[in-house]
């Protein structure tokens, strides 16, 4: 082996040893549950504290591109992209900008979907969610 083509075959290496270890770092892009975890037992008031990253909270009515706010589907799945996320007792939004909460819930198991969407409510679809199950005392 010529000593080029090992110093090439060196630099190759040592390129490809930082980017791993590059990515094993970084989060990618996306809404995720800080608390609970998933298949976390829990009692009421369950404290709820949303994460996100790649895009920007605001509160509602913002129309910035890359922005939104935190709303939280009890038991229920992550919408298509520009679906409206209800307004009802199992969708709750935090139009203030929120990132954390408490909620009560009944006994039992649970879906709980962070689903992230723009200032009118529209979700960003699946790509912008985390569903969770946890297991309430």
């Amino acid at each position: 082996m010529t000593r080029r083509t090992w110093l090439a075959g060196a630099a190759l290496m040592a390129s490809t040893t930082a980017l791993v270890a590059m990515s094993s770092v970084a989060r990618a892009e996306g809404v995720y549950f800080v608390e609970p975890k998933n298949d976390a037992t829990v009692s009421n008031p369950v404290h709820v504290k949303f994460g996100i990253d790649g895009m920007t909270v605001a509160p509602a009515g913002t129309t910035t591109p890359n922005t939104g706010h935190h709303h939280l589907l009890i038991d229920g799945a992550a919408l298509p992209q520009g679906t409206v996320v209800p307004a009802n007792e199992k969708s709750i939004h935090y139009g203030k900008g929120q990132t954390e909460a408490d909620v009560t819930l009944p006994p039992g198991d649970h879906t709980l979907t962070a689903q992230f969407a723009n200032g009118a409510h529209q979700s960003y679809g699946p790509e912008w969610s985390q569903t969770i199950t946890v297991h309430v005392k």
